[in-house]
């Protein structure tokens, strides 16, 4: 058994999730989008995990975000509801799901819910979407929130650099947060900012904000899995720690499987009938 296994087996709730913030406690999410690999995630103490879009890129091989479906959203999150007993679930809402009125986003967004049976979904963006999640708070489900680099503005923004250094885009992250704070999110991700400026919005909010390369004064941090376990040794941003190189280990492992097939050295006479 791992020893990180957590004693604490109780679900992790919107509440509580949201009450990690004023009892001190570091938040730690990362991403999952199937069955085998969420189960370990889940049972490793990880508190909760993200089904992001960037599905599109690890799993789909897509060059952005924009082409995965809500179809193709749904797939992920419902195997990875289906592997989860204590962390608190978040699928992401894709492109297309959330920008045409607050009607469409909550039927989207009880889509989602009534098929996968995640906590909470996620959406991009501040004041330009607040009816949107209030349509989808007043449908009795959490919103977790997304500001900085949105990866779904890819085609507006240009490119994937840091985001917010300049003073009015500072000021209207800052005014986002406190807003998507009292409208009623359980949690914000803050991506690719400055970390001044992250953990100044920490602290004028009640709310977790979850950093991803968004410095260390946050409440919480989260990574792509695929990208801490080193699955793609050529992606490697300064935000993302590899705390395993598994394209390495895979990679020998599928080589040494292919040389005793060819060499007739499996299956022995122990593993046959």
């Amino acid at each position: 058994m791992s020893k990180y296994i957590v004693e604490d087996t109780k679900k992790i709730t919107s509440t509580r999730f949201t009450a990690m913030k004023a009892e001190g406690k570091k938040i730690a999410m990362l991403t999952s989008y199937d069955y085998a690999l969420a189960r370990i995630v889940d049972q490793a103490g990880v508190d909760s995990i993200l089904i992001g879009d960037s599905a599109s890129n690890v799993m789909a091989g897509n060059a952005n975000t924009l082409p995965i479906t809500l179809d193709e959203m749904i797939f992920y999150a419902r195997s990875v509801a289906r592997a989860v007993k204590r962390a608190f679930v978040i699928c992401d809402m894709p492109f297309g799901t959330f920008q045409v009125s607050p009607d469409e986003t909550v039927r989207n967004a009880i889509r989602i819910v009534k098929e996968t049976g995640v906590d909470a979904v996620k959406l991009e963006g501040g004041a330009e979407i607040q009816a949107h999640i209030r349509a989808i708070l007043c449908a009795g489900i959490p919103v977790c929130g997304h500001l900085g680099l949105t990866p779904q503005s890819i085609n507006k923004f240009g490119s994937y650099g840091v985001r917010a250094k300049e003073r009015a885009e500072a000021d209207k992250l800052i005014d986002d947060a406190k807003l998507l704070d009292e409208i009623g999110c359980c949690g914000v991700v803050l991506e690719k900012i400055p970390a001044q400026l992250a953990a100044k919005v920490a602290k004028a909010t009640r709310i977790p904000m979850i950093g991803i390369g968004a410095g260390h004064e946050v409440d919480g941090q989260v990574l792509v899995v695929n990208d801490m376990l080193g699955m793609d040794p050529s992606f490697n941003p300064k935000f993302v720690r590899h705390y395993a190189h598994l394209s390495e280990t895979i990679a020998d492992a599928v080589g040494q499987y292919v040389s005793d097939v060819k060499e007739c050295h499996f299956p022995s006479l122990e593993e046959q009938y």
